[in-house]
């Protein structure tokens, strides 16, 4: 792996092998949704806690400032809306040149494996991987899934995961699954980051996928609605790294977040 792909994946993944991803990159197809009408607001008393913000170039230029010392993920796929088409019908709608002048430490994408674009998204991963060799750039790829809930199953994720690291992608995204999940990370020989997994109602629940995604091989998470959607964030944020750098376990984080929850 070239030196400067290197180098960015290192301020990603700490030194402990781990990371915490906060995704604010929602809006390219919904919009402002709910608690990410105002970006910057939402995410400022957050930022101190994540290893890395996964945002758009828009979001990132208008409401991050550049003094802000958290590594960027840069989306650099869109193309529809929840009021358009298909929601797989992406293209890429960044050039690596712009994700270079804006000193990003990663790109990301979205890639729809079972899907009607599949071939199209598949197709996106390649030709943004070999830009981002070309420039030293960190590629993500995000095995989406979307309303499909059916698809979140081993079997299925760990197909997408296996493409998207067979087409180069130097770490990849994707949900978290209670059953065989480790089947998922083990055949990925990349890097895995959790996104969402099943309805939770409670933080516990949020805190034990957590726990549990990461005793089955994931580096880490890439959460964001389970954090700044929550009433309480920074309660959220802090109990979520403390697993996930920290080692501890579900309850010892629960205590955490009432801790953080009661300060407030």
């Amino acid at each position: 792996m070239d030196w400067g792909i290197q180098n960015r994946l290192s301020r990603l993944i700490q030194p402990d092998g781990h990371a915490l991803f906060l995704p604010i990159d929602h809006g390219y197809f919904q919009g402002p949704t709910s608690r990410l009408e105002h970006p910057g607001k939402t995410i400022a008393p957050l930022l101190p806690y994540a290893d890395a913000l996964f945002v758009t170039r828009g979001v990132l230029r208008a409401c991050v400032d550049p003094a802000e010392p958290t590594p960027i993920i840069l989306r650099v796929s869109g193309g529809t809306s929840v009021v358009g088409g298909d929601l797989s019908n992406e293209g890429l709608t960044t050039s690596m040149e712009d994700a270079v002048r804006l000193n990003v430490s990663a790109v990301g994408l979205s890639i729809f494996v079972g899907h009607e674009y599949e071939r199209q998204s598949l197709l996106n991963l390649g030709k943004l991987v070999d830009k981002g060799i070309s420039y030293g750039m960190p590629v993500m790829a995000v095995t989406a899934v979307g309303k499909e809930l059916e698809r979140r199953e081993a079997r299925y994720l760990g197909l997408a995961c296996r493409i998207a690291a067979e087409l180069g992608a130097q770490v990849v995204k994707t949900y978290y699954c209670a059953k065989d999940f480790d089947k998922v990370v083990a055949g990925c020989p990349v890097p895995v980051v959790m996104a969402g997994g099943p309805q939770t109602e409670t933080e516990l629940e949020v805190f034990e996928f957590v726990y549990d995604g990461i005793q089955k091989g994931a580096i880490g998470v890439n959460l964001g609605r389970n954090i700044w959607k929550h009433d309480c964030p920074v309660a959220m944020i802090k109990a979520i790294r403390a697993i996930i750098h920290d080692s501890i376990n579900p309850n010892q984080a629960q205590d955490i977040f009432e801790t953080v929850k009661n300060e407030k």
